[in-house]
C-alpha cells in the first residue's frame, strides 16, 4: 500500500536547513507576473535595492535557483510513496510571523499531521514551521495533498469546513492575467513536476494540457491583494488560507473577489474565460493595520 498511515503519522519530524538569496526572491516575483503588466516595472518586487518580499515566498524558500536542480517523479515521505500523477495540491495555509528577509537562512521542521480518508482519495496534511538561526519563528504552513485512489482505509474523514461568500457586494474585484509561459517560469522556483510543462504527462494526469501550479495561483492572488487592497505593503498580509477548487491554464486570468471583515479578508478566485470556473475557494487572508510610510519596514537584499 503506497500509504502506511501509522508509519506516516508516527514518524519523527524532519529537520533541514535552507537558505535563499535576493535572486530567488526576484525570480519568484517575476514568476507571479511582477513587472509584466501596465503597472510598470514594479521595482519593490523586481529590483534588489529596497526589495520587499511577498509573504508567500515562504512556500518556495530554499527550493529555487540557489538550491540546484531537482526533478521529482514521486512523493516520498515516511509511509508515503505516491506517483505525482495521482496527487493534487488541495489546500494551503500560511502564517508569517514577521516580514521575510530578502536573503537568509532558516531551520525548517516538517511532519505529516493528519491523513484523512475521503473514500476515493486520501488527504495528506503536512505541517511545516521555519525559524531563523536564533530560533525566532518566521512562518508556519499547512499543506493538504489530495491523493487519488488512496482512500477507503477506514480512517477519519477529517473536519467539515462549511464556507460561503458574504451575500453583499464585494469591496474589491481584482483581475490578474497570466501568460502562456508562466508555469514554465514558475517551475524554476523548485517545483519541477512535469504536470506543469509536459503535455503528454498532463494528459496522463487527466488534463488537456499542462496546468499552472496551485501555488502560483496562490502567490498571484496574494500579490493582487497586497497591490489592490493593502496599498502595496507586503508586511500587512500576515496569513492566507485557501482551497484549490479548480485548475487554471497558463494564459488565463485569475479574478479575485474580496470582502473586508475587520482584520480578515474573505476571497474567491475564478477564471472569467471559463464562465468564472472556481480556482480558489474557502479563502481567507489575515491583515494587519496600515502603518505610516515612515514607519514601514524596508527589507534589503
Amino acid at each position: 500500500m503506497p500509504i502506511d498511515v501509522d508509519k506516516a503519522l508516527s514518524a519523527p519530524p524532519s529537520v533541514r536547513e535552507i537558505s535563499w538569496t535576493g535572486r530567488d526572491v526576484l525570480l519568484y516575483h517575476l514568476s507571479l507576473g511582477a513587472g509584466g503588466t501596465d503597472a510598470g516595472p514594479e521595482l519593490p518586487y523586481t529590483y534588489e535595492r529596497g526589495l520587499r518580499v511577498l509573504p508567500t515566498f515562504a512556500m518556495v524558500a530554499g527550493q529555487g535557483v540557489s538550491a540546484g536542480d531537482r526533478g521529482p517523479t514521486a512523493m516520498h515521505l515516511p509511509g508515503v510513496d505516491i506517483d505525482l500523477r495521482r496527487i493534487l495540491h488541495a489546500g494551503q495555509g500560511l502564517t508569517v510571523h514577521r516580514p521575510l528577509p530578502a536573503s537568509g537562512t532558516a531551520t525548517v521542521t516538517s511532519r505529516v499531521a493528519h491523513i484523512w480518508d475521503k473514500g476515493k482519495a486520501a488527504v495528506i496534511v503536512m505541517e511545516q514551521s521555519a525559524a531563523d538561526p536564533d530560533g525566532g519563528p518566521l512562518w508556519t504552513t499547512t499543506m493538504q495533498i489530495w491523493a487519488r485512489g488512496e482512500g477507503g482505509f477506514g480512517g477519519d474523514p477529517g473536519p467539515e469546513t462549511p464556507w460561503a461568500a458574504p451575500e453583499r457586494k464585494p469591496d474589491h474585484v481584482l483581475d490578474s492575467p497570466t501568460t502562456p509561459g508562466q508555469a514554465l517560469l514558475y517551475r524554476l522556483n523548485g517545483d519541477l513536476n512535469p504536470l506543469h510543462a509536459d503535455p503528454e504527462f498532463a494528459r496522463m494526469a487527466g488534463f488537456d494540457r499542462p496546468i499552472l501550479h496551485g501555488l502560483a495561483s496562490y502567490g498571484i492572488v496574494a500579490k493582487a491583494v497586497v497591490d489592490g487592497v493593502l496599498d502595496g505593503d507586503v508586511s500587512r498580509l500576515t496569513g492566507l488560507s485557501v482551497r484549490f477548487a479548480g485548475s487554471l491554464f497558463p494564459g488565463e486570468t485569475i479574478r479575485t473577489t474580496v470582502w473586508r471583515e475587520g482584520d480578515r479578508l474573505v476571497l474567491t478566485s475564478t477564471c472569467p474565460e471559463r464562465d468564472d470556473a472556481p480556482v480558489l475557494t474557502h479563502a481567507t487572508a489575515t491583515v494587519s493595520p496600515a502603518v505610516s510610510s515612515a514607519a514601514a519596514p524596508e527589507v534589503t537584499a
